[in-house]
């Protein structure tokens, strides 16, 4: 924060509210304690009085940054993806030649719903995919 004499803004009111709530939850503060300083805090009218409320709390550690998404999709994971497609439509279409088999008759080829589908899309996904080159 900064300037202690300077108004507090609902957003660091907020700020402060979320840092105790945290406090709570790793077992800092107790509950009552946590039930005055958030009343105090969503009372506060400067920013000296919220720096008060949080001053005997270790500070925020910072959240690591969310994973970007690479451009680059990686082989192995093409590979597991192909495998799962190549498992399951196996199974299924063992399913459908034990049916039609068993029932002696040429029955509707569902299957095709199945694995089509997600087929093509991971067809597409492997074709567009560029490689890394480490």
């Amino acid at each position: 924060m900064s300037e202690p004499q300077l108004r507090a803004a609902d957003a660091d009111r907020a700020s402060v509210a979320e840092v105790l709530g945290t406090a709570l939850h790793e077992g800092r503060l107790q509950v009552e304690e946590y039930d005055e300083r958030l009343t105090a805090a969503y009372a506060a009218r400067t920013h000296g009085e919220l720096a008060a409320l949080t001053a005997d709390l270790p500070a925020a550690r910072p959240t690591p940054p969310a994973p970007q998404d690479a451009p680059d999709d990686d082989p192995v994971d093409l590979r597991n993806a192909w495998r799962g497609w190549t498992t399951v439509a196996a199974i299924v279409w063992t399913v459908y030649l034990a049916t039609t088999i068993g029932t002696g008759q040429l029955l509707y080829p569902w299957p095709v719903w199945v694995v089509g589908p997600w087929g093509v899309a991971l067809l597409a996904r492997t074709v567009t995919t560029r490689r890394r080159t480490v």
